[in-house]
């Protein structure tokens, strides 16, 4: 990709041109940016902390819902429990210390006693005395009393075991009525110190389920429950099947082991429980004077799915906001890009219209300029053809002693010929000779004329890549242009410096100078001089334009190698900067395809000599050219018939007359010039030989494409007489 600085000669900067207004995008978009980060940020930060608190704050209020249920849970309990304390020691009263025959002959009695303390309350399923074989002796619930034995069971060897404390049983179902309860037993002994049996008291589990179900509303998170020290489960809400009592005691029990191993009347935890499976915060209370904790749990699923739908709500009710703000940010990023890239693309268009229109009136200063060049050098090419033509004759003649005089005038003749090429070559009316020029091979043979040019000051360096291309263009312009920038590097470094020429091979994707794509010779002429100011930049490539003294220069110089670039299919450009030095870029387009020599070079076809009887009709329109070159040709032994202009030539040929040779100048007044002519001639007689003359080539390319050979005025006696010679 070519990529420039400064594109000089092809850029304008004119005052009047509109111009996008100046906009420091990036500041905006990292505003814009910094805005939408705060946005996400700050309320995601607060929302996330709010969240956390939330949820610690509900742990903490599920904390404390526990410990109130077991606190409510152990005050019923306890209650229940002491009444049923009071109750036992009526009844040990009413028992007395007699032996277990002793009350079967009272059983009537005692069983109606009994019964109605167990009907006075609720929880109480039934009561029941035991002899010490373990055999039932009373119950409130039969009569006679069942001939059931609890010998086995634990609360029986608990109750005697513990000699008149209350011992609390696991959870129990009545042989009888089938009933889910849990008793508490105490033993009977006689004065003596002997075991009478044992009085139970069957409290109903129900009871005690109907009351927790009633404390927590029917909530499925929390569990209440009466729980042995050891572990069993006594009571639970919600229930648990019986057959699963036994199985989970034991886990229950390794739960709250270490917590009840610490002898802690009150305290929290958090375990999975061994029920359900369920993961729960539980607080547990111990009922003073009994072997029982009251335990309440609550379910952390339950928290966080409660905590989760409160912060649901939360979200959306401050996300929809936060989310249109977001909305309204990245459309704000995107309008903005779009806004930039618009702005970028109305830079583009207006540089690219502000190219076009410099090119433009660089177009039409360069054909004003170049019409009255070339105007002014068809008549001076005509007048340097007279002397031309007449030195080439006094040559033939031996100039009869004034061969120092004429050797004089034909100089002067040469310097005003190459004059008159340099102007031609600013306005493009030059007939171009392009060869196919391979740089290394070039640029060494012209590595002299550059260090003449330079002076002995100045360092000069050459750098050719290894595999630069080959292009295609005039090589004694391109060395023109070139003596052009290293006379201008010279003049800008009065005290010495250093002038390096590269050569490199280069692509460009992108329209270069109003060029196509494509890929490019470059070579870059760097010095160490003074610089350029911006201004100089600007007007560097204007023909005329010059920051030298009157008559150390003529501005013709860059303007030329700009032409030479253009006119071989590239372009050139002009980097620099005050104090550092000036790089002079040429583009010259890549040449594919075999190698070419210059097809308007008339100095190279090669023919049999000029017979005597060579007719020559000679095409002039001023009269002492005619008269030159028909002396010239009389020295060659032509046979000359000269007209006027191309009208009448075509006139005198239509009537019948033919020749060897139509010698035609380009440019001549009537309907027809001389290329006119040749068209004509050429349709009508294809075999008729034709040559062009001309001060500057208009209408080269039409010439070119009839394969005429053209001539430069002034050209010498050799040039002439190639064109004439029989193939």
């Amino acid at each position: 990709m070519l990529e420039r600085t400064s594109e000089v000669g092809a850029t304008v900067h004119p005052e009047d041109e509109p111009s996008p207004r100046k906009r420091n995008f990036g500041v905006t978009q990292r505003a814009l940016r910094l805005a939408l980060l705060i946005a996400v940020v700050i309320p995601l930060a607060c929302l996330c902390g709010y969240g956390y608190y939330d949820y610690q704050q509900r742990f903490h209020d599920a904390q404390a819902v526990t410990d109130r249920l077991a606190r409510v849970a152990q005050e019923q309990a306890a209650k229940v429990l002491d009444l049923n304390q009071e109750l036992v020691v009526r009844l040990l009263a009413a028992l007395g210390d007699r032996s277990a025959p002793e009350l079967r002959m009272s059983e009537a009695g005692l069983h109606a006693q009994i019964a109605a303390i167990a009907d006075k309350y609720p929880q109480i399923q039934s009561i029941a005395v035991f002899g010490p074989d373990g055999k039932m002796v009373l119950s409130s619930g039969s009569f006679p009393a069942a001939p059931v034995s609890i010998a086995t069971r634990d609360d029986f060897e608990g109750a005697r075991s513990r000699h008149g404390g209350i011992y609390v049983s696991g959870p129990l179902y009545m042989i009888v009525s089938g009933d889910a309860v849990f008793s508490t037993s105490i033993a009977r002994f006689a004065d003596d110190g002997s075991f009478l049996g044992v009085l139970t008291v069957a409290l109903r589990r129900s009871y005690f389920d109907e009351y927790y179900r009633e404390l927590t509303s029917g909530d499925s998170a929390l569990v209440v429950g009466l729980q042995r020290d050891g572990g069993q489960i006594l009571v639970r809400y919600p229930p648990v099947a019986a057959s699963e009592l036994g199985r989970v005691s034991g886990v229950v029990r390794r739960a709250f082991e270490q917590t009840l191993n610490t002898d802690l009347r009150n305290g929290t935890m958090r375990t999975v429980s061994a029920v359900d499976g369920v993961e729960r915060i539980y607080a547990f209370r111990r009922i003073e004077q009994y072997p029982v904790l009251a335990v309440s749990g609550y379910s952390i699923a339950a928290i966080y799915a409660t905590w989760s739908r409160s912060f649901a709500v939360l979200c959306a009710a401050l996300l929809l906001p936060c989310i249109a703000v977001w909305l309204l940010l990245l459309f704000s990023l995107r309008l903005l890009w779009a806004e930039q890239l618009a702005s970028e693309r109305w830079r583009d268009e207006l540089e690219a219209r502000t190219l076009a229109q410099q090119e433009a009136r660089q177009a039409q200063r360069m054909s004003a300029l170049g019409n009255l060049v070339a105007s002014v050098a068809h008549d001076f090419n005509n007048l340097l053809m007279v002397v031309a033509s007449n030195v080439e004759i006094a040559r033939h003649k031996g100039y009869n002693n004034l061969h120092n005089e004429m050797q004089t005038v034909a100089k002067a003749t040469a310097n005003a010929e190459a004059l008159t090429r340099r102007l031609l070559s600013i306005t493009r009316k030059q007939p171009l000779h392009n060869e196919v020029i391979d740089f290394p091979t070039w640029l060494a043979a012209a590595q002299r004329l550059i260090r003449t040019a330079l002076g002995s000051d100045i360092a000069f360096d050459v750098d050719v890549a290894p595999d630069v291309w080959k292009a295609l263009a005039d090589p004694s312009q391109l060395e023109i242009a070139i003596i052009n920038i290293a006379v201008n590097a010279r003049d800008a470094m009065p005290d010495g410096g250093r002038f390096l020429l590269r050569c490199r091979n280069s692509k460009a994707e992108t329209h270069v100078g109003g060029r196509h794509p494509g890929e490019f010779v470059v070579l870059s002429l760097t010095d160490t001089g003074l610089g350029m100011t911006e201004e100089t930049l600007r007007h560097a490539f204007e023909p005329l334009f010059t920051t030298k003294a009157v008559g150390k220069g003529t501005g013709l110089g860059l303007p030329q190698v700009l032409a030479m670039c253009q006119d071989a299919g590239g372009t050139a450009f002009i980097e620099s900067e005050l104090g550092v030095g000036t790089t002079v870029s040429l583009y010259l387009p890549r040449y594919v395809g075999p190698d070419l020599t210059a097809d308007t070079s008339p100095a190279e076809t090669t023919g049999r000599p000029l017979s005597d009887a060579t007719e020559v009709l000679l095409v002039e329109d001023n009269e002492e050219v005619a008269a030159g070159l028909a002396a010239v040709l009389d020295v060659f032994g032509c046979k000359v018939h000269h007209e006027l202009t191309a009208d009448d030539a075509l006139r005198y040929l239509n009537a019948g007359h033919r020749f060897d040779v139509v010698l035609t100048d380009v440019h001549m007044p009537g309907r027809l010039n001389g290329i006119d002519l040749a068209e004509q001639v050429l349709h009508r007689w294809p075999t008729q030989k034709v040559a062009l003359m001309t001060g500057y080539a208009e209408e080269l390319d039409r010439a070119k494409r009839l394969g005429i050979r053209v001539m430069a005025k002034p050209f010498n006696m050799v040039q002439l007489a190639s064109v004439l010679a029989k193939e």
